[in-house]
């Protein structure tokens, strides 16, 4: 359980991962989904650390000790997100049922011109927003991810949809670069999409109340949106069963402001509104949950209570590096 999120190996192989993909294109979802379940299977006796961090967040969540049974449908439900990334990323969303709310004010933000951030979090599945194409065609999706983490599948999807694989905006980079590629996508209207939920070791963090506990959240994410100055808008992909997902949209702020002299305070305020809104949309779909860590574990960090300035070199090193699964 000690173990940090980013040391732990890829679940799989890369000529795995080519097999379930190309044999779910050519016969379909249906046939593909057989194959979660020794995969879920093998998860749940071979990956110790992981098990027991399902268990601790069912238990933190549902208030009681979690059956392997429960946690087995937690494992198979990220099975399942993951998968449908290779339809969604392929662009054959007429698989899904894919139902919007909020979907006016994300439009309302986007129609100021200056571009949107969106911010979520590692629940249920950022690729469902792919859909939006199917909305407005002229919105320009771009996603900032590491993708070295689980570099093997991001491999295999990416091939899926090279021309989708160069809007990604590595998050791996020197943070200064990422920041600066951030804003230029920002400039060009684009819908930007980063998660804000996971800290990296080395990352500041604030705790925020989650869930009941004292949960660590990385502050760069926030400290960036401040200095960049456009909307913010909250997503959440959650997968509901079988083919269906829904899109929330929630307006976080039309231009988060962190006054100098109550930075702290502000920072602090914003960061427990930003966890209040992910823990509200975990209790509606709990198995959604793809921190398979000890998420109430603070990294090791330097400072962890005294964020640097919005616009400081500092906010900009590290913009929410751990936007991976």
């Amino acid at each position: 359980m000690r173990q940090e999120w980013i040391d732990r190996p890829e679940g799989g192989t890369r000529l795995g991962y080519k097999l379930i993909s190309g044999f779910a294109l050519a016969f379909g979802r249906t046939a593909a989904r057989i194959a979660l379940y020794p995969i879920t299977l093998y998860f749940l006796i071979r990956r110790g650390p992981e098990r027991r961090a399902s268990r601790e967040y069912l238990r933190q969540i549902t208030g009681r000790n979690a059956s392997l049974w429960q946690v087995a449908q937690h494992i198979h439900c990220f099975a399942a997100v993951t998968l449908d990334r290779v339809f969604l990323l392929s662009e054959r969303f007429k698989r899904f049922d894919v139902r919007t709310f909020g979907l006016d004010q994300l439009r309302q933000a986007w129609a100021q011109g200056r571009g949107v951030l969106l911010l979520g979090s590692h629940l249920g599945s950022f690729d469902a927003l792919r859909v939006l194409a199917d909305f407005r065609s002229d919105i320009k999706l771009r996603v900032v991810i590491d993708i070295e983490q689980n570099r093997k599948l991001s491999d295999v999807l990416n091939a899926l949809n090279p021309k989708l694989a160069q809007s990604v905006i590595n998050a791996r980079q020197e943070g200064t670069t990422t920041a600066l590629t951030i804003k230029e996508a920002l400039d060009e209207k684009s819908l930007v999409t980063l998660l804000a939920d996971r800290a990296r070791p080395g990352n500041q963090v604030m705790t925020a109340d989650f869930l009941g506990r004292p949960a660590p959240f990385p502050t760069a994410p926030w400290q960036l949106a401040a200095a960049l100055k456009v909307p913010i808008v909250l997503c959440f992909g959650l997968y509901r069963g079988g083919n269906r997902y829904d899109l929330h949209f929630e307006t976080f702020a039309e231009q988060l402001k962190l006054e100098r002299a109550q930075r702290h305070a502000e920072l602090q305020q914003t960061i427990q509104r930003f966890a209040d809104r992910v823990a509200h949309h975990a209790r509606s779909a709990p198995y959604n949950w793809s921190n398979f860590y000890d998420f109430w574990r603070a990294p090791d960090v330097d400072d962890s209570q005294t964020p640097a300035p919005a616009g400081s070199d500092a906010a900009a090193r590290d913009p929410g590096r751990g936007a991976r699964r």
